[in-house]
């Protein structure tokens, strides 16, 4: 956050209530043939209208150039400042299944994939094998035994799982397997500092085990792991800002990054309607509310460009649902762009907006890459919209005399 310290009183509690919407990897590049980013082609009249009654501009998650993860994209977003709260896609994806993640432990984000007979990667994702397949096969993982350790295997959601790994002297400081590409085989686990030696050579045998039980799956006979991450300590926003917080996601990982955030999780189903439908019923009983749309983003990693516009077109329905709770503030922002023609997250600036009473509209005609970048807002950094939405919630009293 920006110097927790510095602004501690001039965050002030009031009834006003605040609506964070990100969608996951918002933001996009121009199609080679029609020189239209997926917003700009998408048709989303709901988003375009709000931006013409909106403050505009394009946040910037970590650094120019540089191209972050969903973790910091989204801490960023709460006001953490990614560079100096760095924490592993493991942890994260353990807090939010509930895992019991104890100081010590290790958590990484597991992969199901498939590799051929030589061992090369064929699908990094297994054909995004569905929970019902994926769950028996955590099932049989979580029978390898490791010398030293208790080893672990949680079923998330479809080809993802975590792998915990408790007992003494693990480190977080080890590589990931995976990649990043098909066609060579899954990488070895590298110890990235003397202490952490150990838990290579254990990540390195849980896979040799794992392949073995695996071998015989037509489909998810290996599994890739990254995001190696012990238990983060992080200042709760609800304490820092003076707001009650709530966490609204689908989507494990997202929950796990609102329970770091010290935001309490609020249960609800599977899908975006049943996020919409939690935060009505809970409108009344807090002031701050993180709501999570994931589609967007899995399209744009796919590098399906027609299916990122589909989804944000999906996505653009349950904006009068939310709007109609006439929240004081209502921002929509993303934790980082994932443009389908990259097939992957990117460095560029993403496009925000934020909308209150006191917004009344810059002659912004849609909500895009383009138009947001003529905005008021200009280019921030991601960390400073926390500050705006107290601002215009009127949570943000004056500094200094």
């Amino acid at each position: 956050m920006i110097d927790l310290e510095v602004l501690r009183d001039c965050y002030t509690s009031t009834s006003s209530k605040i609506v964070m919407l990100v969608v996951d990897g918002l933001g996009g590049l121009a199609h080679p043939d029609t020189g239209l980013s997926e917003l700009e082609q998408a048709n989303i009249p709901n988003l375009d209208a709000m931006a013409g009654q909106s403050a505009c501009g394009l946040t910037t998650p970590v650094l120019p150039g540089v191209t972050p993860g969903s973790g910091p994209g989204h801490l960023a977003l709460f006001g953490y400042d990614p560079l100096k709260y760095m924490i592993g896609r493991g942890a994260l994806e353990a807090l939010g299944i509930e895992v019991d993640l104890q100081p010590g432990d290790v958590a990484a984000r597991g992969n199901f994939c498939t590799v051929d007979s030589d061992g090369a990667l064929v699908d990094r994702r297994a054909g995004r094998i569905p929970t019902e397949l994926s769950a028996p096969l955590c099932e049989r993982m979580d029978r390898i035994e490791l010398e030293g350790v208790q080893v672990d295997v949680f079923s998330v959601q479809d080809y993802r799982f975590v792998l915990r790994l408790r007992g003494p002297g693990l480190s977080e400081a080890v590589s990931g397997t995976d990649p990043q590409v098909t066609g060579v085989p899954p990488l070895a686990s590298e110890a990235q500092e003397p202490s952490a030696e150990k838990t290579a050579k254990l990540v390195n045998e849980f896979l040799r085990q794992a392949q073995k039980l695996l071998a015989e799956e037509e489909r998810g006979n290996m599994v890739l792991l990254r995001g190696f991450a012990q238990l983060p300590n992080l200042p709760p926003m609800g304490e820092v800002y003076n707001l009650d917080p709530v966490g609204i996601a689908a989507y494990p990982m997202y929950r796990g990054l609102a329970t770091v955030a010290g935001m309490n999780v609020i249960p609800t189903g599977r899908t975006f309607g049943d996020e919409v439908e939690t935060l009505h019923k809970h409108f009344d009983d807090h002031d701050f509310f993180f709501i999570h749309y994931k589609p967007a983003d899995a399209a744009g990693e796919d590098g399906d460009f027609e299916a990122k516009v589909k989804r944000l077109e999906e996505l653009d329905p349950f904006i009068p649902r939310i709007r109609e709770l006439n929240p004081d503030v209502f921002m929509v922002a993303g934790d980082h762009a994932t443009p389908a023609i990259m097939a992957g997250h990117s460095w560029h600036p993403v496009p925000f907006m934020v909308h209150s009473k006191l917004t009344l509209g810059e002659g912004i005609p849609a909500f895009n890459e383009r138009t947001c970048a003529q905005g008021s807002i200009g280019r921030i950094p991601a960390t400073q919209i926390m500050l705006m939405a107290l601002a215009h919630a009127g949570k943000l009293a004056k500094f200094g005399p």
